[in-house]
């Protein structure tokens, strides 16, 4: 009876370590081919981890809630194969499925092509490697390693830093507790002299300021108040919040657009459309469809910013946020949404939104989302100032279409008509994309939305 090592997938090129949350299987348990052994959770997705062989789990070597870096041997499986051929190579495991978070995760395995390890010994288990860059130093994660070199911070002042996580691992929750209360000495601001022509040379210095250290205040409570823990995914909602608004100043811009034709065109359509396909046609491949086609003329808002570099997407690539009965949210995405028609978007819509509610998303369907679009009309709001979905640049919220008494412009003159009008909000980041820009790019999304062409059929 040979052993079979079972290591901790890889979920992604950006992702160093994952939580478990479940061990479906007990050591004892007979395990068949693709049974669920356990559940684990990452910064951007959860999954199911399926066993790639047929066995007895002999020995867990890590319990719930423990944070394991990628690669290490987390249980052993004994199976009935001869102990040469009992090995797998690590960096190919089988694939996960059911995701419940949001985020950019990677499917395991996807990016594997390496050749097997060799074995050191007889027996199945496989050496593992190790990075040199990680060896006698404080493990950190790329998204720790980022923030801090946002926030200047140094790597001996990290190691400074308290870390709550496994074996001291430091979190970004760490992180951002640290920024909050991080000594004046760290934070001061300093300004260079500023010369000012005035009909002469005069040169300015202003005065120093210190940023002074914040925390976060104390609720009061008492007995009549219900204490509710956040469960894992609104808890990395709320990071992923609290650091897009850390890292990009939002600035955002709205205009109001006029669909009365998209309305009256949906409403000729839809019944048919319903017969036709076998599910329904809403506004939001038409939302979809303006935003690409803007981003296609202002190719600098579907970009990323690296430090002081501009990363420009060469796919147009739209999140749509879809709420989940849990309430929480999550973004998939349309790849290339401009090579769609309107019905290729259509269904793409109904078919991600669908599996999004039953959980059925795939790792590479919330990932390498270049710009987003949310729609608070579903909820009755008529605008919304949403946040940015890192590491893009701007986010459209799509408002309530509500009917409102409105000037339209005839060959006969000016005239009141009741339409069908509908706000739209651009959040954008002011560090790279101005008002000229943004403005810009919000009022062309509107002039499509605008110029419908009523007359096509689908």
């Amino acid at each position: 009876m040979a052993k079979f090592n079972l290591i901790m997938p890889k979920m992604g090129e950006s992702i160093m370590e994952a939580t478990i949350l479940k061990w479906v299987k007990k050591v004892g348990d007979s395990i068949e081919i693709d049974d669920t052994i356990l559940e684990i959770a990452t910064d951007k997705v959860d999954s199911e981890i399926p066993s790639p062989v047929s066995g007895v789990l002999s020995e867990i070597l890590f319990q719930e809630n423990d944070v394991v870096e990628i690669g290490k041997i987390i249980a052993v499986i004994s199976t009935e194969v001869e102990e040469e051929s009992a090995g797998i190579h690590p960096e190919r495991p089988a694939p996960a499925q059911n995701l419940t978070a949001n985020g950019n995760g990677h499917a395991p395995g996807s990016d594997q092509n390496e050749d097997p390890v060799p074995q050191k010994t007889m027996s199945s288990q496989v050496a593992l490697a190790v990075d040199p860059s990680q060896t006698n130093q404080r493990f950190y994660s790329p998204l720790v390693k980022n923030i801090a070199k946002k926030e200047n911070i140094s790597l001996a002042e990290l190691d400074r830093v308290p870390g709550t996580g496994k074996g001291g691992r430091l979190t970004k929750k760490d992180l951002f507790n640290y920024l909050r209360t991080r000594p004046t000495s760290a934070t001061k601001t300093t300004h260079d002299e500023i010369t000012v022509d005035v009909g002469h040379r005069q040169t300015v210095t202003p005065p120093k300021r210190e940023l002074q250290p914040t925390s976060m205040p104390t609720v009061p409570t008492n007995g009549g108040e219900e204490i509710i823990e956040m469960d894992r995914m609104r808890r990395l909602i709320a990071d992923h919040m609290v650091m897009s608004k850390h890292t990009s100043p939002h600035v955002t811009s709205f205009i109001e657009v006029d669909v009365t034709d998209i309305v009256n065109w949906r409403n000729r359509i839809k019944e048919s459309f319903l017969k036709t396909h076998g599910e329904k046609f809403t506004f939001t491949p038409i939302f979809i469809q303006a935003v690409t086609k803007a981003l296609q003329d202002f190719p600098m808002v579907n970009i990323s910013l690296d430090g002081n570099k501009i990363i420009k997407k060469k796919n147009i690539n739209i999140g749509m946020a879809t709420a989940l009965p849990s309430g929480n949210l999550i973004v998939p995405v349309i790849k290339n949404a401009d090579q769609l028609n309107l019905l290729g978007l259509a269904k793409t819509v109904n078919d991600l939104a669908l599996r999004a509610r039953k959980n059925k998303l795939q790792p590479t369907e919330i990932q390498d989302g270049t710009f987003t679009v949310t729609n608070v009309g579903t909820f009755g709001n008529v605008m919304g100032t949403p946040i940015i979905n890192q590491p893009q640049v701007a986010i459209l919220a799509v408002g309530a279409i509500r009917k409102k008494p409105a000037v339209v412009e005839t060959q006969y003159g000016d005239l009141i008509a009741i339409r069908h009008m509908m706000f739209l909000s651009l959040s954008y980041d002011h560090r790279i994309v101005d008002g000229f820009l943004g403005g810009s790019f919000l009022r062309k999304i509107g002039d499509y939305l605008e110029q419908f062409d009523d007359s096509i059929t689908i």
